[in-house]
């Protein structure tokens, strides 16, 4: 397994992991059961974790598209809920992470390609 996929692995740990503390121990909802909105916000990472699991190759395409619903939540939450921007920004940050991770390897092929294109 290559480093960006290594490093993809962690940031959707990592976003899981966030989603829990976040929605059940930090900030717990006021109109709903904490584990409930714990469980609607963890279970869309739940297919891309068994991806992994089963070392599956596309694991890294599907969490980087995943990662794009979770960064536009946490800027959303930043800008709309003054209390709680700073787990927002947290939350957008962690998607960079994961989408850049995930993205790393194509673009590196990418851009080496043109860049061995250009010399000759």
């Amino acid at each position: 397994m290559s480093l960006s996929k290594r490093w993809t692995v962690l940031g959707i740990i990592a976003l899981l992991a966030y989603q829990t503390f976040w929605h059940y121990l930090i900030a717990k909802p006021e109109t709903a059961a904490a584990w409930l909105v714990t469980l609607i916000f963890s279970f869309p990472l739940i297919p891309i974790c068994i991806l992994i699991l089963i070392k599956h190759r596309t694991f890294t395409f599907w969490g980087g598209t995943l990662a794009l619903f979770y960064f536009c939540h946490g800027v959303m939450e930043a800008w709309t809920v003054r209390e709680l921007w700073p787990l927002g920004v947290g939350e957008a940050a962690i998607s960079v992470w994961v989408i850049m991770a995930a993205s790393w390897d194509g673009m590196k092929a990418r851009f080496s390609k043109k860049s061995a294109e250009k010399t000759t």
